[in-house]
């Protein structure tokens, strides 16, 4: 993609996930219905949260897939993959690749969440507009592409989706989807979201990076750790993102039990020490 490319808030609407994300936000009103409100939904809610949102999105996609900042054995690749895609956040494919040119041009014009653009353009409008980065997403993701697997994955993300909502409305009804489909969703998309637009916007800088990414502490609770986002734009491939000690990075933790019980491998840190000498 060439630096004269653009991709701001005139690019044309994309209908299709104009309705997606109008379907999914307005379903999830219906916790609101008399008899939704009830304590084991809401649990569930929370524990997909951590699974779809913490080990699947920021665990799977970001750190592992993405930057690819530590190695697991494949059969564990694969469980956080598809963990991830219960996000349903698109493919995995597009989700990785779109993530990587969003590194390769922070806060330019092909950035596909450009925060130059604006809260809301970087927040979600980006995703409501046909972006001409996604053209760009075979290019950047060729690791994935290839692998059967991450096609199924990329392809079938939203039949998975109902499968997993067939489930839960055998296990529990219709509260049991609500919460556990509709409400989660929302909750995992902003909170993902936030990672684009608030970490751009608010909290501080402890790198001169050369784009406008800050450490914003109350995104990186409601992230599992990623809202130490300035620090991870100075070192991308880190698989730690809080880098003092009162930047809590509950991602960091996950990775380094995964370093115990052997499953983490070639975990990389030596960035993360620079930062630490400075």
């Amino acid at each position: 993609m060439t630096a004269t490319s653009t991709q701001t808030p005139k690019a044309s609407r994309d209908w299709i996930n104009i309705v997606y994300m109008a379907v999914i936000h307005l379903s999830a009103l219906s916790v609101l219905l008399p008899g939704n409100f009830n304590g084991w939904a809401i649990g569930l809610a929370f524990l997909l949260h951590w699974i779809t949102g913490g080990l699947g999105i920021t665990l799977g996609f970001h750190r592992l897939l993405t930057h690819r900042s530590f190695q697991v054995p494949k059969w564990l690749e694969y469980t956080l993959a598809f963990c991830g895609t219960l996000a349903c956040q698109g493919g995995v494919i597009d989700w990785v690749g779109l993530h990587r040119l969003h590194h390769l041009h922070s806060d330019e014009l092909p950035d596909p969440h450009d925060s130059h653009q604006g809260f809301w353009w970087s927040h979600m409008g980006w995703m409501l507009h046909k972006i001409s980065a996604q053209a760009e997403v075979p290019r950047f993701t060729k690791d994935l592409g290839s692998d059967p697997v991450y096609r199924f994955l990329q392809n079938y993300f939203i039949p998975i989706q109902v499968v997993l909502g067939l489930g839960l409305y055998w296990a529990g009804g219709w509260s049991f989807v609500a919460w556990g489909i509709f409400f989660r969703l929302v909750a995992v998309f902003h909170c993902t979201w936030l990672v684009n637009s608030a970490t751009h916007q608010f909290g501080y800088r402890t790198y001169e990076t050369a784009d406008r990414s800050t450490n914003c502490w109350w995104v990186a609770v409601l992230t599992y750790g990623e809202g130490w986002h300035n620090n991870h734009h100075a070192f991308q491939h880190s698989a730690r993102h809080g880098l003092q000690w009162w930047e809590v990075d509950l991602t960091w933790m996950t990775i380094q039990v995964l370093q115990t019980l052997g499953l983490a491998q070639k975990v990389k840190l030596a960035e993360v020490k620079v930062a630490e000498k400075e």
